[in-house]
């Protein structure tokens, strides 16, 4: 029985990544064959968590200020709703810290990313020559005149999400392990899942890659890549679609209005508003844009105005806007303590490829965050499970340390 069991978490893990990039139906499958089947597992051999104290309490904490948000909640429904999810987080990253098993585990899942943003990075391609994505024949879309790429994704925008998300993984891999046919499998999946990501014309996701790339190439001691990332970064200005150029030059070429838009920084100065209101718990979770309407000021609508439900787009606010600053904190401080066990995983690893992997999955975070600050990435159902995922794998590492030492 626990064999079955074993069987089936094992694959559920192994295949989720890859089956976020044909479809959410598929990959929540797969999470909840390796959720249900952990709490039997659990149940049956009797034992409780093993994952560190030092990560769920802070997880702890987020679900304790989200349910006292409730207080404000406009709509307990849905954040009842919101609680569920993050429950489903919770177990994602949970099972994932605790059942990978070794480095042939580990091995399977980095060839799972590998295809999954392979065959996202051709999608994006194909998408862009012929008009529609392969998989499940969305048109390219046009924005300001700008086509853009987002494959079997609903918009650009979230398609690289989910390629910054996982690309660090295997660019890590490609830089910094050297072992013959690997290496260069890695290396060409790399090249054309930064080709897709350049054809979403996302400027957070561009951002997010160019990031994690940069922190990659410091921790290997790349000096070479680290010169030809600076040079593609002088050059882009001028090989960057003219209708760009055009809006660039309209904006004044003000670095943060060409980042964010005229409209996100009218929707972070009206969440700034609705902190102010609720700045300890919030409006509730899962309701932001249920309220935001509520908190729209004059002098942000003046400025550009802004439809009466959205999103922030960006992760840090519209988590201090649904459950306050304190729920904003215990998420930092989950992120700190998801850091710090990466970190020391990586010390403690002596094995090359699993160093690589630490590593990367360390930048797939710090990727995922940067693009945050621009996209409500974290709020994204389809994406947002990646993130979980990468956490939970990154976290296994500290265990597999102990067996990989020599």
């Amino acid at each position: 029985m626990i064999k079955v069991i074993d069987f089936i978490i094992y694959w559920s893990i192994v295949l989720m990544p890859f089956s976020v990039a044909i479809a959410p139906g598929i990959a929540n499958t797969f999470i909840g064959l390796f959720a249900a089947f952990f709490i039997i597992k659990k149940i049956i051999e009797k034992k409780g968590l093993t994952t560190d104290k030092k990560v769920l309490i802070p997880f702890a904490c987020l679900l304790v200020v989200s349910l006292l948000s409730f207080i404000n909640s406009v709509s307990y429904n849905s954040s009842f709703g919101g609680i569920i999810k993050l429950l489903k987080y919770l177990l994602i990253f949970v099972v994932c810290s605790e059942e990978v098993r070794d480095k042939k585990h580990i091995q399977r899942i980095a060839m799972s990313v590998c295809c999954g943003i392979s065959l996202m990075a051709i999608d994006a391609f194909w998408q862009f020559v012929f008009g529609y994505d392969f998989i499940h024949g969305i048109n390219l879309h046009n924005n300001v005149g700008v086509f853009r790429a987002s494959a079997s994704f609903p918009d650009p925008n979230v398609f690289g999400v989910y390629m910054t998300a996982l690309t660090p993984l295997i660019a890590a891999l490609a830089i910094m392990y050297t072992k013959g046919k690997i290496r260069l499998l890695m290396i060409f999946s790399s090249v054309i899942a930064l080709g897709g990501v350049v054809l979403t014309f996302s400027r957070g996701a561009g951002l997010a890659i160019l990031v994690a790339v940069v922190f990659l190439c410091i921790t290997a001691k790349k000096k070479l890549l680290i010169a030809l990332l600076l040079v593609a970064i002088i050059i882009f200005p001028f090989v960057m679609p003219s209708s760009i150029r055009k809006w660039a030059k309209e904006v004044n070429y003000n670095p943060v209005v060409f980042m964010l838009n005229q409209d996100r920084i009218s929707i972070y100065s009206n969440t700034v508003n609705m902190i102010k209101h609720h700045p300890f718990i919030g409006v509730g979770i899962n309701t932001f844009s249920k309220n935001y309407a509520k908190y729209k000021t004059e002098a942000a609508e003046k400025y550009c105005p802004t439809p009466d439900t959205i999103y922030s787009h960006n992760i840090f606010l519209q988590m201090a806007g649904e459950t306050g600053l304190l729920g904003l904190a215990a998420f930092l401080w989950f992120l700190f303590a998801v850091f710090q066990e990466g970190v020391r995983a990586v010390r403690k690893l002596k094995d090359e490829y699993l160093r690589a992997v630490a590593l990367g999955l360390i930048a797939c975070v710090i990727a995922f965050l940067v693009n945050g600050l621009t996209e409500t990435s974290l709020y994204y159902a389809r994406v947002s499970m990646v993130f979980w995922f990468v956490i939970g794998v990154l976290l296994s590492l500290r265990r597999l340390s102990v067996s990989y030492e020599k």
